[in-house]
């Protein structure tokens, strides 16, 4: 199998996704998109799913930041059935991040999970 493979395999068997880019030039990297292009086989399995979103960038302000997570939402709540939003982190220190407000939020939002 190759890793994309193995990756949707395990959002199939998840309860809970956590969906992670930077954010280049207002939308998700290039990785991220044909990663859920690859999903097209398979994406009615993935259902009844929790999704968290972390998105970085330079910019910040955080509405700029929009077109990604509409381009997140198209996916999860258009295409997959039963998917629930269930928190977002914008970051934008990248490797700073324990200075931010994000870092807490990450944290608070992994406990929640459990």
């Amino acid at each position: 199998k190759d890793d994309a493979t193995e990756i949707i395999d395990k959002m199939v068997a998840a309860d809970v996704i956590v969906m992670a880019t930077p954010v280049y030039f207002y939308t998700m990297d290039g990785q991220m998109k044909t990663f859920i292009d690859r999903t097209v086989p398979r994406y009615t399995e993935i259902t009844d799913k929790d999704f968290y979103f972390i998105m970085t960038a330079a910019d910040t302000e955080k509405g700029n930041l929009t077109r990604t997570m509409e381009a997140f939402r198209g996916f999860t709540e258009d295409c997959l059935a039963g998917a629930r939003e269930a928190g977002i982190i914008y970051s934008w220190k990248v490797g700073e991040i324990k200075d931010t407000p994000a870092y807490n939020e990450a944290y608070e939002m992994g406990r929640s999970i459990l």
